[in-house]
């Protein structure tokens, strides 16, 4: 069957940008493209975008990409999507959105979040759908909807996120795969159907969500005026694909006992797989599916390279964030006794707390700027290894990690990475996790998911080991660290309420 073709069309849409892959059966990159656009922040704690501006990103990323490739329209095999998770638009029925798309990052529901947690409600529905309780997840959203719009809330036909959205314009229908829905909070892990307890708590019905299948289903019949605009046949399949997040363990081969992806792009995340559901306890980690017998477990942070970009933008104006990076490399590990927790954006894993905010501690007259900036690197990498702590607790040790994200390309912060947890951390040769991820699940699934699912086994790249005496710094201050937020963590949550009343006073 896939003798006579030559190419798949991976789309990756992020938060910032789509990028768009053309590889060829063996796994090579052909060609790839990025389109980038705008994140609206109207309000502080609102992350918004228009979903028709992405789309176009998307259709724009594949037409762009086919040409590169020198592609004829027979040529390819199919398209496969990845996706970045938990947005959420309302939809009318007539298939118009009725605002712009709520983001991930979106932090109107905190209110909502709290309130499910501090009722037991919370932990009750993570331990039904694998989806942690935070602002990031459709469900609060649905209910700050319910309770702050209640006219736009009744309007609505169809609650989607951004992939549904593009695959409704091409096709006509709205459906998700499973992985998709696991982000949401409203998905069953165990009987991979929309959860009644969880529709009950947002107040939606089933029919309002989109139509649930595996990652693997093919979608057909597209229409010649879109065709055409793309470079594709009209009997071009699209494979429906998964999130960005289990697709870059995909991408990097990171789906074996024992191996663990790392993503730092501008948030970042730990990640391993899982034979079946896995559910912390406290609900601290998600599990999303990949297929029905692969899941992918681990933790997020909201804070990655963006706070090492926020340093460099502070304190070295008109440069280039790598060329700033090396300047820690002059420094010790534990940055002579500063502690920088980088909770600049609220934080997801492992503190699920969205009101948190940064704090630069145990500053003296003896510190330096490239103290200030190793310490915000470490304290990235400290977040990383506190949720890696949860994952070893409650599942097993990884003996080795494959990184990917923008971070991947700066061997400070691999060896800082290695360091930092003690295993070996691996570098593949192509950080383009994500795309090459939902590259393979389409192979996979015009194969009739039969032969493996990861099969395009990248073992170059460079690898480094951890040096046993940075190692021991990190392993003594991160209790340190994590004690540090508990002892903050209340001062925090009033922050936002000083920083009103300040603002009040100001204006008066």
């Amino acid at each position: 069957m896939n003798g006579e073709k030559k190419a798949i069309l991976a789309v990756d849409i992020g938060t910032t940008s789509t990028k768009t892959l053309a590889v060829d059966l063996s796994g090579r990159i052909l060609s790839r493209r990025s389109i980038s656009y705008p994140l609206h922040t109207p309000r502080p704690g609102y992350a918004e975008q228009d979903p028709d501006v992405i789309r176009e990103a998307v259709l724009d990323g594949i037409a762009g990409t086919v040409r590169e490739a020198r592609l004829a329209p027979g040529d390819v095999l199919c398209v496969s999507f990845s996706s970045a998770n938990h947005s959420l638009i309302p939809m009318d029925g007539h298939g118009n959105p009725l605002m712009s798309m709520i983001t991930w990052a979106d932090l109107r529901s905190v209110a909502q979040a709290e309130r499910l947690k501090q009722s037991g409600a919370g932990l009750a529905n993570y331990l039904r759908t694998g989806t942690p309780i935070h602002p990031m997840s459709p469900l609060s959203k649905l209910i700050w909807l319910r309770e702050e719009r209640p006219d736009l809330f009744a309007a609505s036909r169809f609650f989607i996120g951004i992939k549904e959205f593009v695959l409704h314009r091409l096709f006509g229908e709205y459906v998700t795969d499973f992985s998709m829905a696991g982000g949401t909070g409203l998905f069953s892990v165990d009987s991979l159907t929309w959860d009644p307890q969880a529709l009950e708590l947002a107040g939606a019905r089933e029919d309002q969500l989109p139509r649930l299948a595996p990652t693997t289903e093919i979608l057909s019949g597209l229409r010649r005026e879109t065709a055409d605009r793309l470079g594709l046949s009209v009997n071009t399949p699209f494979v429906l694909g998964a999130q960005d997040g289990v697709l870059a363990n995909l991408g990097i081969g990171a789906v074996e006992d024992g191996v663990w992806a790392v993503t730092i792009g501008t948030s970042s995340a730990v990640r391993g797989a899982v034979p079946k559901p896995f559910l912390e306890p406290e609900g601290r980690l998600f599990c999303y599916a990949l297929t029905r017998d692969l899941w992918i477990a681990g933790g997020p942070s909201n804070n990655g390279a963006i706070v090492a970009q926020w340093i460099t933008e502070r304190l070295f104006p008109g440069r280039a964030l790598e060329d700033v990076l090396p300047l820690a490399e002059d420094v010790p590990a534990g940055a002579d006794g500063l502690l920088f927790l980088p909770l600049l954006s609220g934080e997801r894993a492992p503190f699920w707390d969205a009101r948190a905010k940064g704090v630069l501690f145990g500053l003296t007259l003896s510190h330096k700027e490239t103290h200030m900036l190793r310490a915000a690197m470490e304290g990235v990498l400290f977040q990383i290894a506190a949720i890696a702590g949860l994952m070893e607790r409650s599942g097993g040790k990884a003996r080795e990690i494959r990184a990917s994200g923008g971070f991947a390309r700066s061997a400070l912060w691999c060896r800082m990475l290695a360091d930092m947890l003690g295993v070996p951390v691996r570098v593949p040769e192509s950080v383009e996790s994500s795309g090459l991820g939902a590259a393979q699940l389409g192979l996979y699934a015009m194969n009739g998911e039969q032969g493996p699912l990861w099969r395009w086994r990248d073992a170059g790249g460079a690898v480094y080991e951890p040096d046993p005496a940075p190692s021991a710094v990190y392993r003594d201050m991160l209790p340190f660290y994590l004690d540090l937020y508990e002892r903050l963590k209340e001062p925090m949550s009033t922050a936002d309420r000083l920083r009103s009343s300040a603002a009040l006073r100001n204006h008066a």
